[in-house]
């Protein structure tokens, strides 16, 4: 019987050994770091308005007459103790194909391609014709970015400041795991009616000036497995546990034998 545990408990002590070992290269992000000590930011971040984005758009002014007609209407209701409250609709403009809105009395218009803050001059500059001094508060409400594969919680996120790196997507989406291929993250985009992606290297800084660092909305990224999670995928994740638990049971059953 004690030959019997020998042979037993060491391979599967190997087995739990070889299960357990992960390269800390395999795990670290940014293990270059200390090089970019010193370094300015190379990247300046823009929020392009796209063909499907689904807008909102208000318009203010010091007389509040003038913007009625660029506004949705108020809704009052009246409360159980007979107050009115208003509240004003919340008006969308969907971007058609052709990176084109229709709005009131200004009609078609071309806000496709342009940056917000290009797309908010741009409506300043045709309600300069009817409204002294508006304001603009243009916002982009479907900016949503996809984090699929090796995460905790993947799924679609909604951004609502309209600015996230491919860092803060990978925290909402609790971070990758373990099995995680860090070295080759993909990113597939939509551009200019074109499917186009990029593969980043989390260990690496280089990240920070990768065109791809800062997400736009509708991209997905992707975290693919590694080469251990890809061989071991027709186990069970909790194999080392199984293990451990068989060896302690062994180990007790050869304690109790002598």
């Amino acid at each position: 019987m004690k030959r019997f545990t020998k042979y037993i408990i060491i391979p599967l002590t190997l087995l739990l050994i070889l299960n357990s070992c992960v390269s800390k290269k395999d795990v670290l992000y940014f293990q270059d770091i200390e090089s970019l000590r010193g370094q300015q930011d190379s990247i300046s971040y823009t929020t392009v308005i796209r063909p499907g984005d689904l807008l909102t758009i208000t318009v203010s002014a010091l007389n509040p007459e003038t913007v009625l007609p660029f506004n949705p209407p108020l809704i009052s209701t009246t409360t159980g103790d007979g107050s009115i409250n208003s509240a004003r609709q919340i008006q969308t403009y969907l971007v058609d194909k052709d990176g084109t809105i229709e709005f009131p009395i200004l009609g078609t218009l071309a806000l496709g391609g342009k940056t917000r803050q290009q797309a908010t001059t741009f409506l300043k500059n045709k309600l300069s014709t009817y409204i002294k001094g508006p304001i603009i508060n243009l916002r982009i409400l479907n900016f949503t970015i996809s984090v699929l594969g090796e995460v905790q919680r993947p799924g679609t996120f909604t951004v609502n400041d309209e600015r996230v790196t491919v860092l803060e997507a990978l925290g909402l989406a609790g971070d990758m795991t373990i099995f995680g291929e860090r070295e080759k993250v993909q990113v597939i985009r939509e551009e200019n009616g074109k499917t186009i992606y990029a593969v980043l290297d989390f260990t690496s800084v280089d990240l920070i000036n990768s065109p791809f660092y800062y997400l736009q909305q509708n991209d997905v990224v992707i975290v693919p497995p590694n080469s251990a999670q890809i061989q071991s995928s027709g186990f069970n994740r909790n194999t080392s546990v199984f293990i451990s638990v068989a060896g302690i049971i062994i180990s007790v059953i050869s304690i109790l034998i002598r």
